[in-house]
């Protein structure tokens, strides 16, 4: 059949991938994805399979991120059992069922509660059972901006992370647990900034995953003296990031005098490692002077990367001889260049020149990162939990493409909801796949994976009346991965036909049993003569 194919003497049908389903259809269900879904689908009389709708977009997630109509004509060139009748509407459909608000309402924080919620719910409740639990979690956020109206109140005009202030966005919150795997997402409106948010996190948090005692993992950018005030009086424990040259006070910790003790953190991949100079530094003052005040103790982390205060310290220099030169040709230009103007001073007659106070102050902040703690934990042990940040933020840099799912043009915030929520769940997938990966001992890029995925395919020939399905051999590391998922590939040629169904067979007459002669009655001769 091969040679045939290979001299023209057989004829292509068509030609579809097969490797994006025959990985992730094992993932979907291993995950609990498949089960969640089906068994939520299962309440709702929709006259199509919700979850091969849900899975379906998912996948395009993965593989071609883009809007729902997209995904309907991508998985034309695919295998993915169950889809065939799918069109845009139950596309459509489908995600508005994710985003559809629930009836009970009790427990909302900023977003209402939707069917994504007890999606959330039901998958964190699988994989956690009596000895894990959720005590330490790491977020962030991020902006996705729309190319319609956004809804009929999740677009709004905000700060743009994505530098689109020209164009409505929603926020995006991901949650993710101390292994790096994603907990739930929240999703507000665009104008909702991000120092409103931790606090209805962290309440919903505990009282959607049933949390006692939780700890907060969050950049510098989440946060605010209140929102920290209030964590303290909830006694939740934090490691945050803090604005290093924001206050006096914050300087003062840097400059302390502490001595540092050395840290040096492995790199992943096998790619070095990273060296880190680490102080502890406390401060304490009085009671305010309002009623009811305590004493105030705070506890500072200061991070020193001396390979990126050199850094810092060439840049510095390269804008200061930069500067030199500008001031010596007129400096009316320089006030309006923010890396120029942080580093000049007026003087009389209305000109300007370099303030070495000012060079100084901004010198101290070479390589240097400042956290502040209220877990029990050693100096060391606190630095390694907050660079683990590094989690979230390489889901929002690397997963960009899924989070992203641009161009969305739903007109309503329930199908909005489920859209991105689709990509949600692509993160979950995706995780699960690089740390198997990882596990097995393979560092594959996704790129790669993606690519290799999509060049497995199979092709539907015909000959002498008769169609097969011929297979190519997995490429690059497509054959590893789904060795590693325990997924068997079919075999290289088979028939597209189904096998023949046997013939009918005829029904055996059932054997009867032979009558059991008593043992009385095998004691008297049968002769009756005798």
């Amino acid at each position: 059949m091969l040679t045939a194919y290979e001299k023209g003497e057989a004829t292509a049908i068509a030609t579809r991938q097969l490797g994006p389903a025959l990985a992730f259809e094992r993932l979907w269900r291993e995950t609990g994805c498949k089960q969640v879904s089906s068994a939520l689908a299962a309440e709702r009389d929709f006259q199509f399979d919700l979850e091969r709708a849900v899975f379906l977009t998912v996948l395009h997630r993965l593989f071609d991120p883009g809007s729902d109509r997209a995904a309907e004509k991508w998985r034309q060139g695919l295998v993915i059992d169950g889809v065939a009748d799918l069109g845009p509407h139950q596309l459509y459909r489908a995600m508005g069922w994710l985003g559809d608000e629930l009836a009970d309402q009790s427990g909302r924080g900023i977003g209402p509660r939707a069917t994504k919620d007890l999606v959330e719910e039901r998958l964190f409740a699988l994989r956690n059972n009596l000895f894990s639990e959720l005590s330490l979690v790491f977020l962030d956020t991020t902006s996705l901006y729309f190319e319609g109206d956004g809804g009929q109140s999740l677009g709004q005009y905000g700060h743009s992370k994505d530098h689109r202030p020209d164009l409505k966005q929603v926020i995006l919150a991901v949650v993710i647990d101390a292994r790096g795997r994603p907990i739930c997402s929240e999703l507000w409106p665009g104008n909702t900034t991000d120092v409103t948010t931790l606090l209805p996190i962290v309440e919903r948090l505990k009282n959607r995953f049933m949390i006692a005692r939780i700890g907060i993992v969050a950049d510098r950018g989440m946060i605010s003296e209140a929102n920290l005030a209030e964590l303290e009086a909830r006694t939740i424990d934090y490691i945050i990031g803090v604005r290093e040259r924001g206050t006096k006070e914050i300087r003062g910790v840097i400059a302390d005098p502490a001595p540092y003790v050395p840290l040096s953190i492995a790199k992943a991949a096998g790619r070095g490692t990273t060296d880190l100079l680490v102080k502890e530094v406390n401060r304490s003052g009085p009671a305010p002077a309002k009623a009811g005040g305590k004493p105030w103790r705070r506890r500072y982390i200061v991070c020193l990367n001396e390979a990126e205060a050199k850094k810092d310290a060439a840049e510095r220099a390269a804008i200061l001889a930069a500067l030199d030169e500008a001031l010596r040709r007129g400096d009316k230009s320089l006030v309006g260049n923010r890396g120029y103007r942080r580093f000049l001073k007026s003087r009389s007659g209305g000109r300007f020149e370099i303030d070495p106070r000012r060079v100084a102050l901004d010198a101290l902040y070479d390589g240097t990162y400042v956290i502040r703690v209220t877990m029990k934990l050693t100096p060391l042990q606190a630095t390694l939990r907050y660079r683990d940040r590094w989690m979230v933020e390489d889901i929002f840099r690397t997963g960009k493409s899924l989070l992203a799912t641009r161009p969305i043009f739903h007109k309503y915030d329930e199908t909005i909801r489920g859209h991105i929520f689709c990509s949600f769940l692509a993160l979950i997938l995706r995780k699960e796949l690089e740390d198997r990966l990882i596990a097995a001992g393979h560092d594959f890029e996704w790129a790669d994976i993606v690519q290799d995925l999509e060049r497995l395919c199979e092709t539907e020939i015909e000959q002498d009346g008769k169609v097969y399905l011929l297979r190519n051999p997995a490429p690059g590391c497509a054959g590893s991965v789904l060795r590693t998922l325990g997924v068997a590939l079919p075999p290289l040629v088979r028939s597209a036909q189904p096998p023949p169904a046997p013939p009918p067979r005829k029904p055996q007459k059932r054997r009867q049993k032979p009558r059991r002669r008593s043992a009385n009655a095998a004691l008297v001769p049968s002769n009756p003569l005798i």
